[in-house]
């Protein structure tokens, strides 16, 4: 038997929801990220080249040298995103795990739903704000369903449901996942997270002292292109020129390169909102909740707008296009206003087709 929905809505379990076009704007995001860290690998491989040459066997390629090593840490690059995007944006948004002995509504609630995806449950975690919002990131193995205490208060159940079944689509078609990694380089160049903070973040100040252990290191590697004596005056002045101009020189890189992902992320995010309401009004067998759900939220969005960030990186990651902060100081970060979300009046005519649909 179909299982059924809290107010009595029978569906079945549902499948992978990705439509042709979005499954290419993922593909097209990957694609993306894999060649702005190979240029990354490429452009700092280029620049620390002429102090690694000295301690090369005499007689190697320098180019095989050079391909090795870009692909090498290019991965370990892919990597890193998988394993830290997903926390990068957790801490950003301030969200908190929480369990299922302080929230079992909630759990109970997202249980369910994930049967009606055939996915784990994910893990659940909420931000103290009265700012209704919610997201999703990770995969299918592992994913983090993100709400807000304002999302909590302001919505009915069958609201709730379906915001929840919305996220876990995005979960399911894994365009959770790729907007994550897709989000990390744009959130880096605007200052909405830091990596380190991130993959560190218990360790208060340690990121300072593996940054000075890696300048040391440096240093000692440069010391025999450097005019001078080790740790002299000229030297030491000659190594920090070099390494000032070369984070100058990254940071610019940083901006070019965050250019062209969030062009392409926020497109993806527009048509992987519509993908998403639909699988969730699908999972609860209640389009109207879904649609309910978005005006509700919509017109809170007109009343706080003043007061939020509508054009940040991670606005793209969330169920309507704002963050989680009531912060008008946010609004600074914002560099580049694209739009994120297809208009709540697209979102409210597809969910109409899908009630025609299920009613057929």
């Amino acid at each position: 038997m179909s299982p059924s929905t809290s107010d009595g809505h029978t569906s079945a379990v549902i499948g992978p929801t990705a439509d042709k076009s979005l499954v290419r704007e993922m593909a097209a995001a990957l694609a993306l990220v894999v060649t702005i860290d190979v240029v990354a690998v490429a452009a700092f491989g280029y620049l620390v080249a002429p102090w690694v040459e000295p301690y090369l066997p005499s007689g190697t390629p320098s180019v095989l040298v050079g391909g090795v090593a870009i692909v090498a840490v290019t991965g370990v690059f892919l990597l890193a995103h998988l394993r830290y995007a997903r926390r990068g944006v957790l801490a950003a948004v301030g969200a908190k795990t929480v369990s299922e002995s302080t929230h079992p509504n909630l759990h109970a609630r997202i249980t369910r739903l994930a049967a009606q995806f055939d996915l784990r449950p994910p893990e659940l975690a909420v931000v103290d704000t009265d700012v209704p919002n919610s997201l999703a990131v990770g995969g299918p193995r592992a994913s983090t369903v993100v709400i807000s205490r304002g999302l909590i208060d302001d919505l009915s159940d069958d609201e709730l449901d379906a915001v929840l079944a919305h996220e876990l689509a995005h979960v399911k078609n894994r365009d959770a996942t790729v907007m994550t990694l897709a989000s990390v380089l744009p959130a880096l160049a605007n200052g909405e997270y830091s990596t380190s903070d991130s993959v560190i973040p218990s360790m208060s100040g340690a990121h300072y002292l593996i940054g000075a252990i890696g300048l040391f290191v440096l240093y000692v590697m440069a010391t025999p292109r450097l005019s001078g004596t080790a740790f002299g005056g000229s030297s030491l002045g000659e190594f920090l020129l070099v390494v000032g101009f070369t984070l100058l020189l990254g940071g610019v890189l940083l901006g070019l390169l965050a250019a062209p992902a969030v062009v392409l992320t926020r497109r993806l995010s527009r048509r992987r909102e519509l993908v998403a309401d639909t699988a969730g009004a699908r999972a609860t067998g209640d389009p109207a909740a879904m649609a309910s759900a978005i005006r509700t939220l919509a017109d809170e969005e007109r009343t706080r707008r003043d007061l939020r960030s509508t054009a940040s990186t991670l606005s793209g990651l969330c169920f309507l296009p704002y963050g989680f902060s009531t912060d008008a100081e946010d609004d600074e970060k914002a560099t580049i206003a694209t739009q994120t979300h297809p208009s709540v009046e697209d979102r409210l005519e597809n969910l109409r087709t899908v009630t025609a649909t299920l009613e057929s």
